[in-house]
């Protein structure tokens, strides 16, 4: 067989003796076969290949090998069929009889390929309309300068179509609607401490940028992604961060992208129900780590467009959550968080889902310091022998306070080359060694990330620029500062058909921003529930969090004595450190019309406390992002908040002189964090919704017309993937 490139959009098959000193003069028979192209699919041009009838039939015929239905392969014969780019073929054979019996089973299949191409056709030229609505935010090292004599043409249509799409937008808002609000601008890493930085990098401006986008569109450059987590909502969760990972996923793959999440499989004997529609995808893999090799397999459920992997060992069977029981943290994290981040390299190459594998060309996002080795191996095992050259790494940083530092004796057990240590090194300062022995040796996993990740992100542009100062940066400050050209904050977004109020099933009555008479109906649902007297009029006050330090609720029981000297009704849920779950017992005995104190942690007491609450206090010490606050405003509730990370981005501190109803501002952030400061914004807050209903109304109205969604957010990380993309990987 000889195969020859033509530039024609046909099919030709050329029937003709193979040269030979008895056959020089004989001309080929020439059968040409319509091939169906499209102008919009130009690049799925199928080449087709005939054996040579002298071969083994049996060994020379492959088949079809490829077509646009991967389900509906046509029967194997002397055609073999593979994709190809931008070439038609013409083909010799010496049997003019055997292609000529060939030719009607060929045309039988282009007319099903016809079809298809049609429908392509279709779907391309409705993404071209979509796209034509849609503002393009190209990041300018990817501006291209027209060629020499085309530049003033192209700069002269450009400008003439931005006046022409800019009356259009004009002219519709006018119609439309008034103006919206105009976002402040998100703060960066800088290197001082602004309250709102009043600059903004190149690429922080472009974040901002991309709001205006249209969030429904479908992305221009799809991605695969894969997330790797040590939890995900709903399957393992407690905290944030599996929120993050159970929301975040799904709204990329609306956009187009194709989604990988990567968890362990958690059996504890009380959540494994909730993985029951996660079936076995019938892969094991050795895994060769801690001086060992270890077989792994995945489960796999496919939902909301995202393919959720479960990585299943024995390590992750025992009752507890994902990090410990009540004895405390498990003493083979490290073993079991390795085990998951080498499972997760592996997937995109071993898991055929959809019938293909993610492949290599992946952008892999490595959430806290369970996940930090995924950069590491990627850079260390991996690229230096061609595999995930084209890959991408980012560590997504939820709370720099966690970041698996073990003794250094184990780094030989993490499978890495020992020129990586460096990579991972870590020395505690002398006042923190155990004894005079001790050398402070250590390996810090999170470190290892920042290092060797291509991109770095935080959870909101507050928390980007405090981990890079001494009081917020956990001693990695230094290191974080000296990678700030890569690092960027991006605020979470909150699950708004789970947090509406308008369809919430826990609240005692929905409501909605035009009709708030549900949420004086919740209210006095949650005091009946709690035995407070039900009294519309008092100020109705909440916490819901964690019981330990960075929450706060040492403040709220510093200050609680002073409040309670008020008509006020305090309620509080969560659960942590002993010694403040048996003070809430006692100040609920105390203060027996006053406060109530829920120890443990129930969802649907969440929704309804979120709810019935007229003030959510957040007293946090540091706050990547936080959720709470963006649930109160979304359900008419004020919070009042240490101005700290993400509380800072997401509460804008009301201003009676603001030009909004009855002023501006969403709410109250304090600072410094003080009991004296926490009290005089509570004091604020009350004094306001006891003499000021209408600037309360106002605060309130402004709150719930926030969009926290996650689509907002997934067009940000969406220009954070790209720059990951574009620029060099590291080396």
């Amino acid at each position: 067989m000889e195969c020859v490139a033509l530039s024609s959009r046909c099919c030709q098959v050329l029937a003709a003796t193979p040269f030979s000193r008895r056959s020089q003069s004989r001309a080929p028979a020439r059968y040409t076969i319509p091939f169906p192209t499209s102008s919009a699919f130009h690049r799925n041009l199928l080449q087709i290949t005939v054996p040579h009838p002298r071969h083994n039939a049996s060994s020379s015929r492959k088949g079809i090998v490829a077509t646009l239905a991967e389900e509906e392969k046509p029967n194997a014969g002397p055609w073999s069929v593979r994709n190809d780019f931008d070439k038609d073929y013409v083909l010799v054979s010496e049997d003019a009889d055997e292609i000529a019996k060939e030719i009607e089973k060929v045309e039988q299949e282009n007319a099903l390929l016809r079809s298809r191409l049609a429908d392509v056709d279709k779907h391309a030229k409705e993404t071209a309309e979509d796209r034509k609505d849609r503002i393009d935010v190209d990041h300018p090292r990817l501006d291209a300068r027209p060629p020499q004599g085309q530049e003033e043409q192209a700069v002269s249509e450009q400008a003439v179509s931005e006046q022409v799409t800019s009356e259009q937008v004009v002219s519709e808002q006018a119609v439309a609607a008034p103006p919206a609000p105009q976002e402040s601008a998100p703060p960066g890493p800088a290197s001082s401490p602004p309250e709102k930085a009043p600059e903004q990098s190149l690429e922080q401006s472009t974040l901002a940028r991309i709001q205006q986008k249209d969030k429904t569109a479908k992305a221009e450059n799809p991605i695969s992604i894969v997330f790797v987590t040590s939890e995900v909502a709903p399957y393992s969760k407690t905290g944030g961060l599996a929120d993050v990972i159970g929301s975040l996923p799904p709204s990329l793959a609306a956009r187009g992208h194709r989604v990988m999440v990567v968890s362990p499989r958690y059996m504890n004997g009380v959540t494994d129900h909730l993985y029951k529609g996660a079936l076995d995808a019938d892969t094991r893999i050795q895994i060769g780590c801690f001086n060992g090799s270890h077989e792994v397999a995945f489960f796999h459920e496919y939902k909301d467009g995202v393919d959720w992997v479960f990585v299943d060992h024995p390590s992750y069977h025992r009752p507890g959550n994902p990090y410990g029981d009540t004895r405390g943290a498990f003493g083979d994290n490290q073993f079991r968080f390795t085990l998951l981040c080498l499972a997760a390299c592996e997937a995109p190459l071993v898991l055929p889902f959809g019938g293909y594998t993610y492949g290599e060309k992946v952008l892999f996002l490595a959430n806290d310091w369970h996940a930090s080795l995924v950069p590491v191996y990627v850079a260390a095992k991996y690229r230096p022998y061609g595999v995930y050259k084209d890959a991408r790494t980012i560590l997504a940083i939820h709370n720099l306070s966690h970041q698996g530092v073990e003794p250094g004796v184990t780094f030989s057990n993490l499978s890495l080359p020992s020129e990586w240590y460096g990579a991972l090194e870590w020395v505690f300062p002398e006042w923190a060694r155990k004894h005079a022995f001790d050398k402070g040796e250590a390996v810090n996993h999170m470190k290892g990330a920042i290092v060797t990740s291509d991109r770095l992100l935080t959870v909101s542009q507050g928390y980007a620029w405090e981990i890079t100062t001494p009081e917020g940066g956990w001693g990695m400050d230094g290191l974080l500062r000296s990678r700030a050209s890569v690092l960027n904050g991006i605020t979470n977004g909150v699950d708004i058909d789970d947090w509406n109020p308008a369809t919430d099933k826990h609240i005692a009555s929905q409501y909605t921003l035009e009709d708030r008479s549900g949420k004086a109906e919740s209210k006095a649902a949650l005091q009946k529930e709690l035995g407070l007297p039900v009294r519309p009029d008092v100020p109705l006050i909440g916490f819901i969090g964690r019981l330990d330090y960075q929450k706060g609720p040492d403040l709220i029981q510093a200050g609680l004595p002073e409040l309670m000297t008020d008509d006020v009704q305090f309620v509080m849920l969560g659960s942590g450190d002993t010694a403040i779950e048996s003070w809430m017992a006692w100040a609920e005995t105390t203060y027996r019309d006053k406060f109530r104190g829920w120890v443990g942690f129930s969802v649907p007491v969440a929704h309804r406390i979120t709810a019935g609450c007229d003030i959510l206090l957040m007293p946090s010490r540091f706050e990547p992002c936080g959720l709470n606050q963006l649930y109160a405003m979304r359900y008419g509730t004020v919070p009042v908040a240490h101005s700290t990370g993400g509380l800072r981005d997401t509460i804008e501190t009301y201003n009676p002189f603001g030009s909004g109803r009855g002023g501006s501002g969403t709410g109250w952030t304090f600072s410094p964090l003080t009991k004296e400061a926490m009290m005089s914004a509570l004091w604020t807050a009350i004094f306001t919704y006891r003499n000021h209903p209408e600037s309360w109304e106002g605060i309130i109205e402004r709150g719930m017309e926030q969009d926290f969604s996650w689509n907002r957010a997934a067009l940000q990380y969406e220009q954070v993937f790209n720059w990951a993309m574009m620029d060099p990987p590291y080396a």
